[in-house]
């Protein structure tokens, strides 16, 4: 592993999202490098079609992925919402070689059927933007050990607490490569012009990537 991949790994592995952080939590903060190579391990989850979705079947597609839960009283509809932004703003309608992929981290509860309604109340696009649910296990070792992303269950008992996890997005590339992590919402420091610089670079790096 490079210097810089082993970095990398240490600036994503720790932020965490769900519930609101507590004065001890970790800061947030853009992963501003773009020449990642994070290779995403294979996997098989459920879309909310109830289709089987693998990383093969995202192979020559650019994808950006967010991780969130329906329950989630936190930042996760925030993080959804600016997915919903990179919808219109990517033009994702347009775009055949470009998806979007949320991965439910708490998949025992989001269901197929509780996805589907969650993505209705951001208007995603059935075919371009997956949601993907499974095994509990197998999604937290994908997150963790694939996207190098922070999920873990809290002590909380209270609905929409029961997680702590990155509210990073990825962007993968048509080989299935991670290539770059952006911020998924804006920070307590960051401006609304600051969010927008971080959602400007992100869409250039996608851009950048169905080139190739």
């Amino acid at each position: 592993m490079t210097v810089l991949r082993r970095c990398a790994f240490l600036l994503v592995l720790p932020l965490l999202g769900c519930p609101s952080p507590k004065p001890a939590s970790p800061p947030t903060g853009a992963v501003r490098a773009t020449d990642l190579d994070f290779p995403v391990p294979d996997f098989k989850l459920t879309e909310r079609s109830g289709k089987p979705v693998t990383r093969d079947d995202l192979k020559g597609k650019v994808w950006v992925a967010s991780f969130v839960f329906v329950r989630c009283s936190g930042p996760c509809p925030q993080v959804s919402a600016t997915m919903a932004r990179l919808q219109t703003e990517l033009k994702l309608a347009e775009t055949p070689d470009l998806r979007l992929v949320t991965f439910t981290i708490d998949p025992d509860r989001d269901t197929p059927g509780e996805l589907k309604d969650y993505a209705k109340t951001f208007s995603a696009d059935p075919d371009r933007w997956l949601f993907l649910t499974g095994r509990e296990e197998e999604i937290h070792k994908l997150l963790i050990e694939g996207f190098k992303a922070a999920v873990v269950r809290t002590k909380s008992t209270t609905v929409g607490e029961e997680f702590d996890h990155s509210t990073r997005l990825a962007v993968v590339d048509k080989a299935g490569v991670i290539r770059a992590y952006f911020d998924g919402l804006q920070g307590k420091r960051d401006t609304p012009a600051d969010f927008a610089e971080n959602l400007t670079k992100l869409k250039a790096r996608v851009a950048e990537l169905l080139k190739e």
